[in-house]
């Protein structure tokens, strides 16, 4: 591809309906942090967690963003000196009124709602409660957030700052064109191996949410960019280390996230990009600029590893406005 580019009684614990095991060993009880947090609400939670990840399967990070929103409401509640089977639909109230206060945005808080109606859900399923104290609330109003995304001239400006001659550039090159020319999430990329990309057939391979594989065609550019990285810089970092994935830090480790990220961030400011130069702005990108050269929704959507259209429909408003130039520039009376 080229620039142009969750009562029981028999579902929520399992297919025989039996309780949901409490972890045992090394449960990950550390996933819950904050030591001076009620001893049940923490037995609890390990339990939900370990419920989402091994009966639901949900990704690793889904599971992180779960465990932050209930330790956050954890604390709030025990300020308020408030027991896990004493939370009343007033407290939940306060809760999402607290955040509001705190300046999230509506987003945050719905998704902060939808971790407690889940681990409520799970906790009446289990028998833990008797009732359900999320149960009526509504989330809050999200207005309609268009993504932002970055010109076709301030990605050319982007993909042009990483320097080919060093170890380093190499990799940054590879790492920026592949993220443009594929839309991947930035979890997507940096957990990239190097036989997920085939160079031969320009195919990328790659495990997105819930552990669904997908395959990706990428442009010439961006194989180009992973085949001289690949040659000339993957093995002076990785060194002596047996290192299985592509993008590899200065340790020879996988690069994380946040490296990117970081990487990312300080070639935006170089190339003077004026939008917010982010992982998922770069994404977005690659799907705006496929729409305005005329792909369809569908194709998006599969490219773009979307379970439902929906989500994918956020991009219609590139073609209003292509439609609104197009009208402009030849109807007479426009």
């Amino acid at each position: 591809m080229t620039h142009e580019h969750p009562q029981r009684k028999q579902g929520l614990s399992g297919s025989q309906g039996g309780p949901v095991p409490r972890p045992t060993g090394q449960a990950r009880s550390s996933e819950l942090s904050g030591a001076s947090l009620p001893d049940q609400f923490k037995t609890e939670s390990a339990r939900f967690l370990n419920y989402l990840r091994v009966e639901k399967g949900l990704a690793a990070n889904t599971i992180t963003s779960y465990q932050r929103d209930l330790t956050k409401f954890a604390a709030f509640m025990t300020s308020r000196k408030a027991e896990l089977g004493t939370v009343s639909r007033q407290d939940i109230r306060s809760f999402l009124e607290h955040q509001f206060k705190q300046g999230l945005a509506a987003r945050s808080v719905a998704r902060n709602l939808i971790a407690l109606r889940t681990f409520f859900r799970f906790l009446v399923a289990e028998r833990v409660l008797d009732a359900d104290p999320v149960e009526g609330i509504d989330a809050p109003r999200i207005g309609l957030s268009l993504p932002r995304y970055l010109a076709v001239s301030e990605v050319d400006m982007l993909l042009q700052q990483p320097d080919p001659s060093s170890t380093l550039g190499l990799r940054d090159k590879a790492m920026l064109e592949l993220l443009y020319a594929t839309g991947m999430r930035v979890s997507e990329l940096v957990n990239l191996k190097p036989e997920d990309v085939d160079l031969n057939l320009g195919i990328v391979r790659c495990m997105g949410k819930g552990g669904k594989e997908r395959l990706i065609p990428a442009g010439k550019d961006a194989l180009a960019a992973v085949e001289a990285y690949l040659r000339a810089a993957r093995n002076v970092l990785g060194g002596k280390h047996e290192a299985s994935f592509l993008f590899l830090n200065k340790n020879g480790r996988r690069l994380s996230r946040v490296g990117f990220w970081k990487v990312l961030r300080a070639y935006g400011r170089k190339a003077s990009v004026s939008a917010p130069t982010t992982p998922h702005s770069v994404r977005h990108s690659f799907a705006t600029h496929l729409l305005e050269r005329g792909a369809d929704l569908r194709s998006i959507q599969l490219l773009l590893g979307h379970s439902d259209i929906s989500t994918t429909q956020i991009y219609t408003h590139v073609l209003k406005e292509r439609l609104k130039s197009v009208y402009e520039a030849h109807h007479p009376r426009a």
